[in-house]
């Protein structure tokens, strides 16, 4: 079973504490699918790959301090991670834990937020004492950044949380506020290498999705045909339809950056692979043998081995492919997950 195979290969003991300086500076694992073949290259040198009318789909999400810390009316401390707005203003589905119906907590500034129950998704709703919820958290709140960074810096003496995650846990192609987690593989990315790569004649074009948690909950333990993909709400403009469109008509290549673009893509892509535009709530899940229509190439990170971008990743490059290139990442220690390394699947 893919998961298995991928879980004895020892990835957790190579988690990034920290993202690579400058982005760019991270190293780059080319994977060619259809022969399996190999290369090791820096990220810098995506512009030997990509070539002009090839078209670079990035998402434009931006993440927002959505980690709470308020007091229980008994003194006691709790988290809360927002997740999104409700039907109202007030309104959040948040994940907590050990969490009950009326269970008040104070925030920053006497804000308060009382449990109403909980969703279908497994979310608990508040209903908080004020409509600027997000305000509250570019307050006072803190980057959601994976628990197994904070981990693996506490493990080396750092602090769980620094001041440069309120940029580096962002891509520069951050825009809309949204997510609760970052679309990593956006990481790579500087001005000075985007520049060269459009004088190269490469094409960018964003699309959004904002990240929620349904993308990194654990892939079902009975395999994937038994899992459920929380909905996440992505949307595709008039014009990067077009523009995705004429580049593939026009013979270049369609290169999503990361599984929540290839996952948008996928969601508003016709059988012929022409690209929709609009707005919905994408709950695809894609794994092997799945068929894709839209991307020619994908730019990802390594991946938790549980996880549903691993399970997509494989469903493009093959299981056996990515296995092998995960095999060797682990041998040369790569830097894995969030703030880790890249590759290029080809």
């Amino acid at each position: 079973m893919l998961l298995q195979k991928f879980s004895a290969l020892g990835c957790e003991k190579l988690v990034a504490a920290n993202p690579a300086e400058p982005r760019d500076s991270s190293r780059l694992l080319v994977l060619d699918r259809k022969t399996g073949a190999l290369e090791h290259r820096v990220f810098r040198d995506l512009t030997d790959y990509l070539k002009k009318g090839d078209c670079v789909v990035v998402n434009d999400t931006k993440v927002f301090p959505a980690k709470l810390n308020g007091k229980k009316a008994t003194g006691g401390k709790f988290e809360l991670l927002l997740v999104r707005q409700e039907d109202q203003p007030h309104r959040w589905s948040a994940l907590c834990r050990e969490c009950q119906e009326g269970l008040t907590v104070v925030f920053a500034g006497g804000v308060t937020a009382a449990a109403e129950g909980k969703n279908a998704a497994g979310e608990w709703i508040f209903v908080f004492s004020t409509p600027h919820v997000l305000a509250l958290a570019e307050r006072s709140g803190s980057m959601p950044l994976p628990h197994y960074i904070e981990k693996a810096r506490r493990l080396s003496g750092q602090t769980a949380q620094n001041e440069g995650d309120k940029n580096r846990y962002q891509t520069v192609f951050a825009r809309e506020n949204g997510s609760i987690a970052a679309p990593t593989a956006g990481f790579h990315f500087t001005p000075e290498l985007i520049g060269k790569l459009k004088a190269g004649g490469v094409i960018f074009a964003p699309v959004t999705l904002h990240v929620g948690w349904g993308t990194f909950r654990p892939v079902h333990k009975n395999g994937p045909e038994h899992h459920k993909m929380l909905p996440e709400y992505a949307q595709v403009s008039a014009e990067t339809a077009r523009t995705i469109n004429a580049a593939r008509k026009a013979g270049g290549r369609v290169i999503p950056v990361g599984t929540t673009c290839t996952r948008t893509l996928e969601s508003f892509a016709a059988p012929d692979g022409a690209v929709e535009s609009g707005g919905k709530w994408a709950d695809i899940f894609i794994y092997p043998p799945y068929r894709f229509r839209a991307a020619d190439a994908i730019i990802t990170n390594f991946h938790i081995p549980s996880s549903t971008p691993l399970f997509m990743a494989a469903a493009f490059a093959g299981g056996e492919n990515l296995y092998r290139a995960y095999e060797e990442a682990v041998r040369l220690q790569y830097r894995f997950y969030s703030y880790g390394d890249a590759m290029l699947l080809l």
